[in-house]
């Protein structure tokens, strides 16, 4: 086989495992055996550079982070929907609907309102036949929208490129251009994934998964996109800018012979009451979806029929969005119990006497932190409204206090100490949340196992969930740094652990003693010590014993180590706890050091700011010049600004600059100031 060949055969396989994994949440092979796949693909693409296409699943992610995001017009508007939020107006709608459609068959396709951002992809036809994905746009304001490709192209449910062979099941022209819309949305499992990252990181949470998919489809660097396990539905089809011929329904089946997922939770409904019987069978499995959902979108499923209903100024009148709306109960607190994450935060959950709403019986409450229990003034046995809405997680509105719902009488303290592992809890000033920083904690070692052992870590295959709860079940494991000690003789004694996998985990277990220095900070879950500063950090620093003995100030030369992150490593390395799991890891043979990064002193303690577009060099390639004669870049210009790298259309930061009295100097003077660097203080 040629290389040729061989290329194409493993884009073929691995673009096959993707859309099981991603599409049909039915893959074929271990995330293993899809590593090897693509990393032999990533291989040979590199020796041969000239056989890369840009639709190769080794693009996915590539490219540099953008300054911003240009804009581009929609093929045709992307409209938004009416609402209707009562039988009653699903009734009008239906009775309008049938007025204006004379004889022309009425029927409707029911599909759930995912909670999400919609987007438009425009695929082109492609050399040698197919298409590839060229275009990707935020839906803006109906009309005009954001160019978002690069990010789009990181969403493994979306397909970079479509076969001919899909692209005649779903009974597409071939060499005609077409365009897919629907909903990127974030999986709940990924957006409390994201937001514990966030929080490592020392940034605000999301607020919910519509806002953070949206925020996540707007970042700039689209490697963090692909993080961030975003999810494609695809609901419409479009070819000249026409919606399809065959109907709604016809639609979907299309979009799925194409290769993208579609939602599989629709239905054909005829009359008012089916509508509603959809609507209740959905509000009842709301809450396993693992998605959230904000109501029910109905549709006229006849082209024909669409066309003769046309559209309002706003929204075609043949569709409408069912809106779900809030419900909520009124229940007593019996109790308020703390849970500890992984992180070590101790989260306020209130005990509820159980009460059905929004379609299940709720029994607990997330109260957040001390500040809402005490804003809200909450007692125990208070009886308080409970609320089930677009959030989909039950929370406490308010407390209730009438003739029929007397005051508790219990106030709740929160403790002084991790309620499993008795260590001292912290609270850093101007935070909102109590802390056991122990690394140790019973409570927060399940987490940190998972965590440890995860993809992104220490890549330890096999330490899945239920192996991690069965060596915690056992006794096995009490620390991360007792997966270093296991035998096959105590694996085999585990639940559907053979002599082969259980010497395949402790292969795999002993392969991670060699994952490095950065690896290793990540995997002991220092707060808002993610991927990138655990990387910065290991350059910086080279070993572990040298990033244990910084002082806050060496910390904070370390790019983006500001004082909030300098004193959580500070924090964890003080405890003793702490540091003896280092010691033990140490023992085990873990690897803790890392390649320092020899850093030019020419520029050290001077910032510069970037703005507009130089005549040679890119925006990255000027940081990156600047950074490697041990330089900062900042974002922002203020009184600690040293220089201003100014080109064409420099804008509002140059503006600045002048107030300030801040030097101001082009890519030439940049380029001469690297070469004759000035004196330092």
């Amino acid at each position: 086989m040629t290389v040729a060949a061989r290329i194409e055969k493993l884009r073929s396989e691995i673009r096959h495992h993707e859309h099981l994994y991603h599409v049909l949440d039915a893959p074929e092979i271990s995330d293993a055996q899809y590593d090897a796949l693509m990393h032999e693909l990533k291989r040979l693409e590199a020796a041969h550079p000239e056989l890369l296409t840009p639709d190769s699943p080794t693009q996915r992610v590539g490219g540099k982070p953008a300054e911003g995001f240009r804009k581009a017009a929609h093929s045709r508007p992307m409209l938004s929907l009416d609402n209707a939020y009562n039988a009653d107006e699903l009734a009008d709608w239906d009775r309008r609907v049938r007025e204006l459609a004379g004889n022309l068959p009425v029927e409707y396709t029911a599909e759930l309102k995912l909670d999400g951002l919609s987007v438009a992809l425009r695929y082109e036809p492609a050399p040698g036949g197919g298409a590839r994905l060229a275009l990707g746009l935020t839906r803006g304001d109906g009309q005009i929208g954001e160019d978002v490709t690069s990010n789009i192209r990181t969403i493994r449910s979306v397909p970079l490129s479509i076969t001919t062979e899909r692209l005649q099941k779903a009974r597409l022209a071939q060499g005609k251009a077409f365009e897919v819309r629907g909903e990127c949305v974030m999986p709940e499992a990924a957006f409390e994934r994201t937001n514990e990252e966030r929080e490592r990181e020392g940034l605000p949470a999301f607020v919910n998964p519509r806002n953070s998919a949206a925020g996540t489809v707007r970042t700039l660097d689209p490697s963090i996109v692909a993080t961030r396990g975003l999810v494609f539905f695809a609901y419409f089809l479009l070819v000249d800018g026409e919606y399809c011929a065959a109907g709604q329904t016809a639609t979907l089946d299309a979009l799925t012979a194409l290769g993208f997922r579609v939602n599989p939770h629709r239905g054909r409904v005829d009359s008012v009451a089916d509508m509603v019987k959809f609507i209740e069978d959905a509000e009842k499995k709301r809450a396993t979806l693992g998605y959230e959902i904000d109501g029910i979108v109905l549709k006229v499923d006849n082209h024909q029929t669409q066309q003769r209903l046309g559209y309002t100024g706003r929204a075609p009148r043949w569709a409408i969005a069912y809106k779900f709306t809030a419900e909520s109960a009124i229940t007593q607190v019996e109790d308020i119990l703390i849970t500890v994450g992984r992180s070590g935060k101790l989260t306020p959950t209130a005990m509820l006497r159980p009460v059905f709403v929004g379609g299940v019986t709720v029994s607990r409450a997330t109260l957040h932190n001390a500040d809402f229990i005490e804003r809200m003034g909450l007692l125990i046995g208070d009886w308080v409204k409970v609320e089930r809405g677009g959030d989909v997680i039950p929370k406490v509105v308010e407390v209730v206090e009438d003739q029929d719902h007397p005051r508790g009488n219990r106030r709740f303290s929160y403790p002084s100490e991790c309620p499993e592992c008795h260590n001292p809890v912290v609270r850093e000033e101007g935070e909102a949340d109590w802390r056991c920083v122990n690394a140790d904690c019973p409570a927060k070692l399940r987490e940190s196992l998972l965590h440890f052992g995860s993809r992104g870590v220490m890549n330890i295959e096999g330490l899945g969930d239920a192996a991690v709860q069965q060596l915690l079940d056992r006794g096995l494991v009490k620390s991360v740094a007792d997966l270093y000690s296991l035998t096959e003789e105590q694996l085999v004694e585990l639940e559907r652990f053979a002599e082969k996998s259980a010497r395949t985990l402790l292969n795999e277990i002993e392969r991670s003693k060699k994952a490095g220095l950065a690896r290793v900070l990540m995997g002991l879950g220092i707060r808002f010590v993610g991927e990138r500063t655990a990387e910065l950090l290991a350059q910086e620093f080279g070993s572990i014993d040298a990033v244990m003995a910084a002082s806050a100030e060496e910390l904070e030369r370390v790019e983006e180590v500001g004082p909030r992150i300098s004193e959580a490593i500070l924090e964890f390395f003080s405890r003793p706890a702490n540091r003896t799991l280092i010691e033990r890891l140490k023992e085990a043979g873990m690897v803790m050091t890392a390649e320092k990064k020899q850093r030019s002193t020419q520029f050290a303690g001077l910032t510069f700011v970037l703005t507009g577009a130089l005549p040679t060099l890119t925006r990255d390639e000027a940081k990156q010049k600047i950074e490697a004669a041990g330089g900062k870049v900042a974002g922002s210009v203020s009184k600690k600004t040293s220089y201003v790298v100014a080109g064409e259309d420099a804008g509002s930061k140059l503006d600045k600059a002048r107030e300030l009295k801040i030097p101001v100097l082009d890519e030439v003077g940049l380029l001469a100031l690297l070469q004759s660097p000035p004196t330092q203080a």
